[in-house]
This record gives structure tokens, sequence and C-alpha cells, in this order.
């Protein structure tokens, strides 16, 4: 309870002292667990009670960030999310593939190493664009449909590259069967989304709290098919809060679920998991590694701002909105640090069993790959409100700029 007890205290002192100065909170929570943590006192480590805490808040935010978001306006801007997130995904493989080999890393070392900086944080870029009120915006909804995409793609390609890794060749079925899965996820909850939700949701009523009941459930069970397919629970927490819609249920029945999520995740759990990103940073300070690290960090960087920013050029020719999408796709996360994990745990049995003999992942590019995570997620919220900033400061004003001023004077 006390390692609880100075996160939320240092990252409310935090977060409020940079807020003060017109820098998002977000950067306050991240620096909070920077001083808590291994890095400066060493207060504070991974544990499993805190691990829980910081899932289940991104897991609270990302039905929040569902509730506010419009299907319909996702679904009008698909294909700019589409060609953004294969940007966003091939051009960080590439770029982090030759870097690894570069500095020496074999086939495989230098396969995963690109995967690892594709992805991108749904729930981090969700929690920065809530920040800066511009998630409901058409950028909003492309960089989180993209977000989405990315992450359909990062599951494929690390099957793919799992595959490679255990056997040596690719299995054409198994990424077949993970595409149906995927797939049928996604037609599941279109059913249910459209045809059972619609019918319960009517009859809530919020008596002892029950109607925020209804929706956890929901959001649980969404949560779990997601991850029976290989996605992130996330994705489904996001999906399960497309349907809970202010068109469908009583108008004060719905406030009072949104404003209860978003008291427990932005106000109480969410601190715990920024803190807890910088918990995993564990490495040597050396030349040779911190020269990796940071070639590394700048191929992660170039790569979401040219993939991700060329890709949405293709539907709107405008710099700056552009280098906001491009931005607003460079954070990362949780989810590198689950995945790079996996990959080093699956290469200590493949060596122990003598099936390879160089590790899939060595320590270095591991721990590179978690200095490269926190970087990018301490920029994303700084880089991201200069574009806008940027963007909005002419006088010929998009739609896009209209809405972010109009959000801030709301």
């Amino acid at each position: 309870m006390l390692s609880l007890l100075l996160i939320l205290v240092v990252a409310w002192a935090m977060g409020s002292l940079f807020a003060r100065y017109g820098l998002p909170f977000v950067l306050g929570e991240l620096l909070a667990g920077i001083i808590l943590g291994p890095p400066i006192l060493g207060l504070i480590g991974p544990s499993p009670g805190l691990e829980l805490l910081a899932e289940l808040g991104i897991f609270f935010v990302m039905f929040h960030t569902g509730m506010e978001m419009d299907p319909k306006e996702l679904l009008e801007h698909l294909w700019p999310s589409l060609v953004v997130a294969v940007g966003g995904f091939v051009l960080p493989f590439i770029l982090g593939y030759f870097t690894t080999r570069a500095f020496g890393g074999t086939l495989y070392q230098s396969l995963f190493v690109g995967m690892g900086i594709s992805i991108t944080a749904i729930a981090v870029q969700s929690v920065i664009l809530h920040s800066l009120k511009i998630s409901t915006t058409y950028i909003g909804h492309i960089i989180i449909g993209a977000a989405i995409a990315d992450d359909i793609l990062s599951l494929i390609g690390l099957s793919i590259l799992l595959g490679m890794a255990k056997s040596g060749t690719i299995h054409v079925l198994d990424i077949g069967f993970v595409i149906v899965k995927v797939v049928g996820f996604f037609a599941l909850t279109i059913i249910l989304g459209h045809f059972i939700v619609p019918k319960l949701t009517r009859r809530l009523h919020d008596r002892e709290g029950k109607a925020f009941t209804f929706a956890i459930l929901g959001a649980l069970a969404m949560a779990y098919l997601a991850e029976l397919v290989g996605l992130h629970l996330i994705i489904g927490a996001f999906l399960a809060g497309q349907y809970i819609r202010k068109e469908m249920m009583d108008e004060k029945i719905y406030h009072a679920i949104s404003d209860r999520f978003y008291g427990l995740s932005y106000g109480f759990l969410l601190p715990v998991f920024f803190a807890s990103l910088s918990f995993h940073l564990h490495f040597e300070w050396n030349s040779s590694f911190m020269i990796f690290a940071l070639a590394l960090t700048l191929a992660a960087i170039a790569g979401k701002l040219l993939g991700c920013g060329l890709g949405y050029s293709f539907f709107k020719r405008n710099f700056w909105e552009s280098a906001i999408v491009g931005f607003g796709m460079n954070g990362r996360g949780a989810v590198e640090i689950v995945v790079a994990s996996v990959i080093l745990k699956l290469s200590n049995e493949l060596i122990s069993s003598g099936t390879i003999e160089a590790p899939l992942l060595t320590q270095n590019q591991f721990s590179a790959l978690i200095l490269m995570a926190f970087l990018t997620t301490l920029m994303a919220p700084l880089t991201l409100k200069w574009a806008v900033t940027r963007a909005c400061s002419g006088d010929d004003q998009s739609s896009f700029c209209i809405l972010w001023e109009e959000r801030k004077r709301g």
C-alpha cells in the first residue's frame, strides 16, 4: 500500500507541476516512475499487484475511449486508418531490421527488433489524444483506427516470426488460422453490438450501480475474447465501449457509467500504469549499448513519422496534419514490453532444448527496446502538442483546428 500511495502522491504532484506550465499531465506521471523506480531512487520496482493495477488502468481507459468515439465516424475513416497503419508498421520494421543488422545482430534478432519498434501503444495514444482534446476529431479517429490495425498486423507478424524461429519455416496454415480467428472475433463483436447489447442496455437502471456492473461485465467478456484470438485485451475493452452509446440508453445512465470509468482510470489507475513503465528500465550505461539504443530510438521515430505521415498524405495533403498523425502514432508502451518478454522467454526455451544456438533477442537488445518504448512515450505528448499548435496557428484553419479550438474553450 505504501508503494501505491507514493506513486499516486508523486504522480499527482509532478503532473500538477507540469500542467501549471502548460505541459501534458502524463509527463509528470512518467517522471514519477523515473524518480521512484530503478533509474533514480529505486524505492519501487515491478510487483504483481502494481502490474495488475496498471493493466486495469489501460483496460478502463480503453473502454472509456470506446464510449467517447462514434463507431460510424471510425468506419468513415477506415481506409486512411489502414494505410496509416501499414505505413507505420512496415517502415519502422525495415529500419529496425537494418539498424540491428548494422550493430551485429543475427537475422532473427534483427527481425524481432524490427517487430518490436513497429508496434504502437493504443492505450498510451488514447490517453494523450484525450488530454489534448483531439480524441473525437477525425484525426483522432484515424490514429485510434490505425493503432487497432497496427495491433492486428503485429499479431500476424509475430506469429510468423515465432513459427519461423521454432521450425525454420513459415507455416501458411497457422497464419491463415490467426487471420480467421481475428476476422471471427470482429464478426462476433458486430453481432453482439448490433443485435444483443442494444436490447440489454434499454432495460438498464442505475440502482446500486448495476449499470456500471453491466458495463464492466461486457468489457471483461470482450477483453477475454480478444485475448483468446491473440489480440491484447485493450482491443476488446475498446470495442465493448463502442456499444455503450448515449442513444442506446437513458442519458443519465450513460453519463453515470462514463463518469465512473473516467474517475477510476484517469484519477486512480492510469498514474500507476505510466509510472510503472519506468520500472522495467534496467541496463548498463556503456557506450556501445547507448549508441545502439539511440540509433534504434531514432529509427523508431523516423519510421513512424515517415510511414504514418506519408500514409495520411495520400488522403489529405496537409503537412502539419500528416505530422500530427505521425507523432500521434509514435508512442509505445506496455505492449512492446510484453512482446519483448515473450520473445526473450521463447529464446531461452529454444536454447535450452538445443533448437537454436544464438538467442532470438539479446539482453542488450531487450533493454534497448524497453528504453526506446519509454523515450517515445515520453516524447509523444510534447511532440504531438507542438504539432497540433503549429497546425492551428495560421489564419487558414482546417475543420480539425476549428473543432480543436472549440474543445479547448469547452
